[in-house]
């Protein structure tokens, strides 16, 4: 199994401090995190695209291809490209331009998106918001097919036997759908035979089992090949050399901006006991040390058979000390016994 890091490299507050970096700060820190993860072994480093001042990055595709000079082995991923409201085209550009600098690393992980400032910023429709998606990924993934296309829709300027260039490194760039919870969208990415990206970021995640069930059935009914499927989980979650260490310094800077986003959607604070419920061994939240992490990666990956599992360390800003601590544990201790754990299950 896969195992790497997301991030919306958010910039929030110092719980303790209420000192805020400052952007260019916040984005050197990431580079040195995404050196560290391809250099202790992870698989993934994938960056979340936003469009509010919570977050630093807008443009995945253009960290990414900085990370790209800085990294040798790691894959580089949205996390994801808020599709919707961007145009294929040029998506399917920028990350052929990532996959050229890391001679093959780029992927793209599409979706609608958690958050819908791009919408009205570049002159999107919210009442749009389902066929937009859905227009844009099937143009998208023809781009990815094809080197020369022709295109109508309605939701974008046609295309007519022209050219898109450059062309990635790979054969075609790896594109994946981000799923939050809707079975329509489960059933969109196992159709198309397209790897799948589930978010688990509250609540108990066996919940969950029957999208995932849905998935795999509705791919094989659909006669893609079995040996191709993949299927990611995207936890939060934080690794620290002891229990209570992690679960004390994660808490603040997490409770922190869920209950500013729970506020926006109509949710109660974050409290201490809820967040504890969450740590529990069935709940969401992977927070802790490292075997506790690796128990409840082997927990999801005994219910859901996921081929890839990614790692959101950074829900609110931690010391950056900590974070690299968290990817260095992640790589050194916990992937390691995960794989081999798993390796003794085939």
């Amino acid at each position: 199994m896969e195992i790497g890091i997301t991030t919306f490299v958010e910039n929030t507050p110092d719980p303790v401090s209420g000192k805020l970096l400052a952007p260019w700060e916040r984005m050197h820190n990431l580079m040195e995190e995404m050196e560290l993860a391809d250099q202790v072994g992870l698989d993934v480093f994938a960056i979340g695209e936003h469009h509010r001042s919570d977050f630093v990055v807008s443009s995945p595709a253009i960290v990414l291809a900085a990370g790209a000079m800085r990294t040798k082995n790691i894959r580089l991923s949205s996390a994801v490209t808020v599709l919707s409201s961007d145009d294929p085209v040029r998506v399917f550009q920028d990350f052929a331009h990532v996959d050229l600098l890391s001679k093959g690393r780029a992927e793209i992980i599409a979706g609608r998106g958690s958050f819908i400032e791009s919408f009205p910023l570049f002159g999107n429709d919210l009442k749009d918001y389902d066929t937009l998606f859905a227009e844009k990924l099937e143009l998208l993934l023809k781009l990815n097919k094809s080197e020369i296309i022709s295109w109508q829709g309605k939701h974008r300027p046609s295309i007519d036997n022209r050219g898109v260039y450059p062309r990635p490194y790979q054969r075609a760039l790896p594109v994946w759908i981000a799923i939050g919870g809707t079975p329509e969208s489960v059933v969109r990415a196992a159709t198309k035979g397209v790897p799948m990206a589930l978010a688990i970021i509250g609540g108990m995640p066996d919940r969950f089992v029957p999208l995932t069930d849905l998935y795999k059935e509705t791919y094989l009914n659909a006669g893609h090949d079995p040996a191709d499927m993949q299927l990611a989980i995207n936890s939060h979650g934080f690794i620290g050399d002891h229990d209570r260490e992690a679960a004390d310094a994660y808490y603040a800077p997490y409770a922190y901006l869920m209950s500013k986003i729970g506020k926006e959607r109509g949710w109660p604070p974050m409290n201490r006991p809820q967040y504890e419920a969450m740590r529990s061994p069935e709940g969401s939240l992977l927070v802790g040390s490292p075997q506790q992490v690796i128990d409840k990666i082997l927990m999801e990956h005994e219910l859901f058979g996921n081929t890839r599992f990614l790692l959101h360390i950074s829900v609110g800003t931690l010391p950056h000390r900590q974070v690299m601590r968290a990817i260095e544990l992640l790589g050194s201790e916990v992937a390691p016994a995960v794989r081999k754990a798993i390796g003794k299950r085939v």
